[in-house]
Formats: structure tokens, sequence, C-alpha cells
């Protein structure tokens, strides 16, 4: 018998009695019809890969093993198979694995039997079977990572020392006398740090030098 949206055999791995009859509810909701065995843990899941499920909803935390490892089972014996994660895990360190091993989908257990029978019935549309928590951390992960706050403008460890001094309210004769540099020499450093630094006074430069963490602000 084939249940609309075209899934017909479903399998839900929990090992909690209430949280199985849930998903399997949400299940028979988004598609009536459709054909739900129930697995409490691991190995039970794996006796029941005979049925070729097209798609399952499996925990990660099972008491003989994990659901990662029913999932690459699953893609190993039917790559057709719609594999999604629910679980209480809003972590990286469960999310990523999860999806290596070849779930297409994660759902939290954070919401009622109805947004999920949603959720799942968005499938059959090409709607991605992702809580909007899980959704926003995948984009966070992939975004470019910040770039340090003085990228693009390198200043040599002598410029830097200059600048450090400076900020500090040293006057162009003490930082010479403290660097062992003659004043014109200073000059010439600080003409350089304001160029690079695109400044045009010691109040600008001791600023910069407190962001880039050479003085306390």
């Amino acid at each position: 018998m084939s249940s609309v949206g075209g899934f017909s055999r479903a399998l839900v791995v929990d090992d909690l009695a209430d949280v199985r009859a849930w998903l399997a509810d949400a299940l028979r909701e988004a598609f009536p019809g459709i054909d739900v065995a129930l697995a409490a843990n691991l190995g039970e899941a794996m006796a029941k890969l005979e049925t070729s499920p097209q798609i399952a909803l499996i925990d990660l935390g099972l008491p003989d093993g994990n659901g990662t490892q029913l999932i690459e089972a699953l893609r190993k014996r039917d790559a057709d198979t719609l594999c999604i994660v629910a679980t209480v895990f809003d972590d990286d360190a469960h999310l990523f694995p999860a999806l290596r091993a070849g779930a297409e989908g994660y759902v939290l257990k954070d919401r009622d039997r109805e947004s999920l029978a949603d959720m799942l019935r968005g499938i059959a549309g090409g709607q991605p079977p992702l809580s909007s928590s899980i959704a926003r951390r995948l984009l966070r992960h992939f975004q470019p990572p910040p770039q340090p706050a003085d990228a693009g403008v390198a200043l040599t460890p002598r410029e830097t020392e200059v600048l450090r001094l400076t900020a500090k309210g040293l006057t162009l004769n003490e930082v010479a006398e403290a660097l062992g540099l003659s004043r014109h020499t200073v000059s010439g450093y600080l003409k350089d740090i304001y160029r690079k630094l695109s400044v045009g006074t010691r109040a600008e430069a001791a600023l910069e030098a407190a962001r880039r963490g050479l003085v306390a602000p």
C-alpha cells in the first residue's frame, strides 16, 4: 500500500517508548497509510533493515550504540533511504558526525506532533528536514571566519614598538631614548606608521594601538 507523499515504509528508532509512539504518529499524520516499524535499540533496528525503509527517524543516543552506525548501515544497504536524525542534541559534536554518516535531515525533539508532521510533509516538496536552530548552526559553520582586526596592515616589529611607546604617552625624544634611536629615526618610523594605519594624530594612533592589544584601552 502506498502512502500519500510516496513513502510507504518507515523505521523509527528510539529507546523511549513514548517518543517512538510520538515519532510514529507524526509519520502517520504526514503520510497516511505508511507502515511504521519500531525499534528500541541499535540491534533491533539492524534486524529490521530487511524491510528496506524508505524513511527512517533515528535517535543518536541508543543503549547499545550510536544512531550514526545505523545511518551508515542503511547507506551501505540502500542509498535511497531518507535518514533523519530525531534527537535532543543540537551541538556540533552530534550534528556533523551524523551528517557525515549520511543523515539527510536533523530535527530536534522540541516540537509538537503536528509541527513535526508538517516538516515531514515538506520533504515531498523538497524542503530540507532541518530544525531552524540546526539550519542556523549549519550556516554559521560555513561562513568565513572573521578576519583579525589588523588584517592587511602589517607593522614591522620596530614600528610596533614605536607605536606602543607613543600610545603610552612618551614624547618623541623619550621614545628615541628608550629604543636607543635618534629623534629623526623615530620621527621617520611614526610617519610610516601613520601612513600605514591611515591616521593623522597621536590620539588616533593610540586608539589603533589599543585595538591591536599593544596597550590597555
